[in-house]
């Protein structure tokens, strides 16, 4: 992971530059090329008016303790980090409006609609690969494996193998993808009840020590979900909880703090457990610019992996967009951020 800043408490991290490191020495046609992430999906810039009256405007709102703490923390990570770091965000993605950046995801996203239902594969070697798939060209990264479908079938298929870390980000029901669906039923995907998710057969999977971590929305009845339903399904003891906070490039919030159950700048990771890892901090805050693209999670392999006593953890993501080196991806769409159109060649 590119971290720009950590301690116990905040881990800053530049999501782009960390694909660039991942695809810095692509095998292609017996050549090597340099690929990141094109730079205009992190050219998120706004709230401009807002910002100028940020002081009074957060007086103004009576936030609940949670989002209090973490707008509290996101205050003093504020005055830790200094103008260097601040100043090479601007300067690397300060391309296009906001606006210009919405419209190049949702291009995107109906270019990179893929049917690989039952379609295996990966890349066993110890550099990253452009590969044709079909009709289509993507970067696969080293030591990676994919399973395209059902979670819970796919599940079945990797019976045998035991993984140290685990991250899922499930399909939860929401209001934005059930629009989605209207609008257009191919931009959307399915989502699932938590029973549903509960009965994912996990259990079998995981290491004698193993961190398990789930990205949540902020809805109380998905909180209490994996708390009391999820985690006891899988035989997993809850820690903790971290938070992702989101922000534009020149470090604000995308989004205004609220009150409630409102929509929030940040977005919830429970942690949980089997058997022994290193003592996780409590609320520890990710900070970065979000990719413009749909539920395009930072990878957080790097910022777990210490927490795990293993030297090389074995790592499954669960309802996986996207590949990581040495981790294997489950979901009906773990292809659909590899498409070479997400990415640019950079020297």
């Amino acid at each position: 992971m590119a971290l720009l800043y950590k301690t116990d408490s905040y881990s800053l991290i530049d999501h782009r530059k960390y694909t660039s490191h991942i695809y810095k020495n692509v095998l292609a046609d017996g050549n090597e090329s340099h690929f990141a992430l094109l730079v205009k999906l992190f050219a998120i810039l706004g709230y401009k008016n807002q910002v100028k009256s940020r002081k009074r405007r957060y007086e103004a709102i009576q936030v609940h303790e949670e989002t209090l703490v973490i707008q509290e923390k996101f205050e003093k990570l504020l005055f830790y980090i200094n103008s260097e770091i601040k100043d090479e965000l601007c300067q690397k993605h300060n391309i296009l409006d906001t606006q210009a950046v919405r419209e190049l995801a949702q291009e995107l996203q109906k270019s990179t609609i893929f049917r690989f239902i039952g379609f295996n594969g990966g890349n066993a070697s110890n550099f990253p690969l452009k590969c044709k798939i079909k009709e289509d060209y993507f970067l696969i990264p080293r030591n990676s494996r994919f399973f395209c479908g059902c979670v819970k079938e796919q599940c079945l298929k990797l019976e045998g193998n035991k993984y140290d870390i685990v991250v899922a980000d499930p399909p939860w029901w929401n209001k934005y993808i059930r629009r989605l669906k209207g609008a257009d039923d191919k931009l959307s995907y399915s989502m699932m009840y938590n029973e549903d998710i509960a009965s994912i057969p996990l259990g079998n999977l995981l290491s004698t020590n193993c961190l398990i971590a789930v990205w949540c929305t902020n809805s109380p009845s998905n909180i209490s979900a994996v708390k009391d339903l999820i985690f006891p399904s899988w035989g997993v003891q809850y820690v903790t909880t971290w938070y992702w906070l989101k922000v534009t490039i020149d470090l604000e919030p995308i989004c205004a703090f609220t009150e409630g159950c409102k929509k929030q700048p940040y977005e919830r990771i429970i942690l949980g457990r089997v058997g022994e890892v290193a003592d996780l901090p409590d609320s520890h805050l990710i900070v970065s610019v979000p990719s413009a693209l749909h539920s395009h999670k930072p990878p957080l392999i790097d910022v777990l992996s210490p927490y795990i006593k293993t030297a090389s953890p074995r790592v499954l993501e669960l309802f996986a967009r996207y590949l990581l080196p040495n981790t294997t991806s489950v979901g009906y769409e773990p292809l659909k951020w590899q498409h070479i159109s997400l990415y640019e060649e950079v020297t």
